[in-house]
């Protein structure tokens, strides 16, 4: 059997699995916070037609591609301006902790709001965790501010929390969740490390805005035509591949 049918099929799998995650980066566009992803290829195994000898290379022949890694881009998206106090972007490094039980997850969606608890919450209903614990609104708090540092003040100026920001050694290594969160679980991300905004490397709070997503529309289209030329070229080598063997059906006859 010719090798070029697997290649191509090989090909054709990789190819798909570029295509699907282009369209997932191109469905969430305008998804607040959200890390778009890329795929890398890689060549499979190749097989040793002539052992290299003194003075004369060996001559091997590739049997096709793999995937190489599916990567999250962790770069910074744009912030958008809302002008509402509990919409809040990271200028910088970091990541919101909230918090389901006894789970933490981190965000960088900072659409928030207060639940009839009165506590500091993201659209799921988890607790947006500050650097004591979750943060909740005192009966008498009529207003609210929230500086760069994360502090959250209220009209008279006394503390109502600090927002925590986490930190990681390698951001692009957790493991998305759904729902605008991630997860350390099963993860490379490495130590997290949780500071006040501003503090180790840990990036500042800019209220009244969302970070938009990091996907740009136009590189995305352009990797999508890429990459539909390239399951194409793979589905003809698979055509080529059984002209050939049909020809060779057809020496019988």
């Amino acid at each position: 059997m010719l090798r070029s049918l697997y290649s191509g099929v090989s090909g054709m799998k990789n190819f798909q699995t570029e295509l699907d995650t282009i369209g997932n980066n191109i469905a969430n566009v305008n998804t607040y916070g959200y890390k778009k992803g890329r795929v890398t290829f890689k060549d499979a195994i190749s097989q040793t037609l002539v052992s290299a000898t003194p003075g004369t290379s060996a001559q091997q022949v590739g049997l096709g591609s793999q995937i190489g890694s599916i990567d999250t881009v962790d770069t910074s998206g744009s912030p958008q301006s809302t002008g509402r106090p509990l919409d809040f972007a990271i200028t910088g490094d970091g990541y919101f902790r909230v918090q389901d039980g006894d789970d933490t997850y981190y965000t960088r969606a900072g659409n928030f709001y207060f639940d009839d608890n009165r506590r500091l919450v993201n659209s799921e209903g988890f607790a947006v965790l500050g650097t004591g614990g979750p943060i909740t609104l005192r009966e008498n708090v009529k207003s609210f501010s929230v500086a760069t540092d994360g502090t959250i003040s209220d009209q008279d100026g006394n503390t109502i929390g600090i927002i925590s920001i986490a930190t990681f050694q390698n951001p692009a290594g957790l493991t998305k969740a759904g729902g605008n969160l991630y997860t350390t679980a099963n993860s490379n991300a490495g130590k997290v490390t949780v500071s006040q905004p501003g503090q180790n490397g840990a990036g500042t709070i800019k209220s009244g805005y969302l970070e938009m997503s990091n996907v740009d529309l136009s590189e995305e289209l352009t990797n999508m035509i890429v990459a539909e030329r390239g399951f194409q070229a793979n589905t003809r080598i698979i055509t080529t591949s059984d002209e050939i063997l049909q020809e060779l059906v057809n020496l019988k006859r």
